[in-house]
């Protein structure tokens, strides 16, 4: 079966992002595929690299960009709620100016029309909120 997630909340605020991550290597390990993680509203919170939590909690960051290079699941992330939040990757750092970025491979920003088509692609789309 074909699965997306959908990841409305932010890290280590409330317990949703790692429930997610959880889930998503779950599923994965009885031989799911998981095409999609898509990020929005305060979940763009988790594509920031410059995320340092301390050492004994997760680096959820660092989790999901290994999931996406074991797995192969792409990460996108809703360029409008990123940018709203400060987080911008090379391209969007250049085009608006900025000397810095904050969101890199494999974390991609997309637009909500991408979540339209996950929604249509997968057989399911898991969502998790706060």
């Amino acid at each position: 079966m074909r699965y997306a997630i959908l990841l409305l909340a932010a890290p280590y605020t409330n317990q949703a992002s790692h429930s997610a991550l959880r889930f998503a290597r779950t599923l994965l390990a009885r031989g799911h595929q998981l095409e999609t993680v898509f990020f929005y509203q305060e979940g763009v919170q988790n594509a920031a690299r410059l995320a340092s939590p301390p050492q004994d909690e997760p680096h959820l960051v660092d989790a999901w960009s290994a999931l996406s290079r074991e797995h192969g699941t792409a990460l996108q992330v809703c360029i409008a709620a990123a940018l709203r939040r400060g987080l911008l990757d090379e391209r969007e750092a250049a085009r608006h100016g900025k000397q810095g970025y904050s969101v890199e491979p494999p974390f991609e920003l997309t637009g909500l029309g991408q979540l339209i088509d996950i929604g249509l692609r997968c057989d399911r789309l898991i969502t998790f909120a706060p």
